[in-house]
């Protein structure tokens, strides 16, 4: 099982390249940053996690600018968004986006989505929160045509764009892996673009009958991975047993040196796991 980890890249914590490389140096697989271009003041929808938002969820940086700092730091460690609110980005610059990014980093990106929950974001995005299943599902197919067409057009219920020309195409062929994020709802999702599913935070006894539901409704065995892991080794055995493909390690949001001294500690999780 691979460990990797997860966090909120903000202008109070650590910066993306040293971060990238402290991690590549100490054997973790893979960074995955969070997205939020802004926090609408009214908090009309309630944080999932409940209580207060926390502070990183205002200060996050661009996960693009921020995932090629690190990949520019770095050999070996993968990049990853986790996740892109596709909901609020248009797509023809987002598969631009994501093709630079896999070009510069040599095909170290890993693209992974999801339709968001802060609904008055997405609305300040133009975004009716009521069709951003669907509206996602399009983007993706219309970024899908881009990357993998000289010539792409799309012709859809939200994406409608004659015949276009948009290079960089991927290093990583087709593209780059979609990882989908999200619950039961987003399985359908996870069966048409997903080249692994992005559980957020599950724990084992939750995680295994998912996963198993996801297999009916996929047809196949899809990669997981723990998006917002437990640092417990315990809980990280549990993960393997069950065949999890990889678990990203809840990162707190911290200035260089707390940072360092945590990736330190949790170091020893990726050497009992190689």
């Amino acid at each position: 099982m691979k460990i990797g980890v997860s966090t909120f890249v903000t202008d109070e914590g650590i910066k993306p390249d040293v971060l990238g490389l402290f991690l590549e140096e100490r054997g973790f697989d893979s960074l995955f940053v969070a997205e939020h271009t802004h926090i609408p003041l009214s908090r009309r929808t309630p944080y999932p996690g409940g209580g207060e938002l926390p502070r990183k969820y205002y200060r996050t940086l661009d996960p693009f600018i921020t995932l090629t700092a690190a990949a520019a730091a770095t050999q070996t460690l993968l990049v990853g968004t986790g996740v892109a609110l596709l909901a609020q980005r248009d797509p023809i610059t987002t598969a631009k986006e994501v093709a630079s990014l896999d070009y510069f980093s040599d095909g170290r990106m890993i693209f992974g989505v999801g339709v968001g929950w802060n609904e008055e974001e997405m609305e300040n995005h133009g975004t009716n929160p009521r069709t951003r299943g669907r509206l996602v599902n399009e983007r993706l197919r219309a970024m899908i045509e881009i990357w993998t067409r000289d010539s792409a057009e799309y012709h859809g219920e939200f994406v409608d764009f004659d015949p276009i020309a948009s290079w960089p195409k991927p290093v990583c062929k087709p593209y780059p892996p979609i990882y989908v994020g999200g619950g039961r709802r987003a399985f359908r999702r996870v069966a048409e673009f997903g080249d692994a599913w992005l559980a957020n935070g599950l724990p084992p006894e939750k995680l295994a009958p998912m996963m198993e539901e996801l297999r009916e409704v996929s047809g196949r065995d899809v990669p997981v991975t723990v998006f917002g892991a437990s640092h417990d080794r315990e809980v990280l055995e549990e993960y393997a047993r069950l065949g999890v493909d990889r678990v990203l390690l809840d990162l707190p949001t911290l200035p260089e040196p707390e940072t360092v001294e945590l990736l330190d500690e949790l170091s020893g999780l990726v050497d009992a796991f190689i």
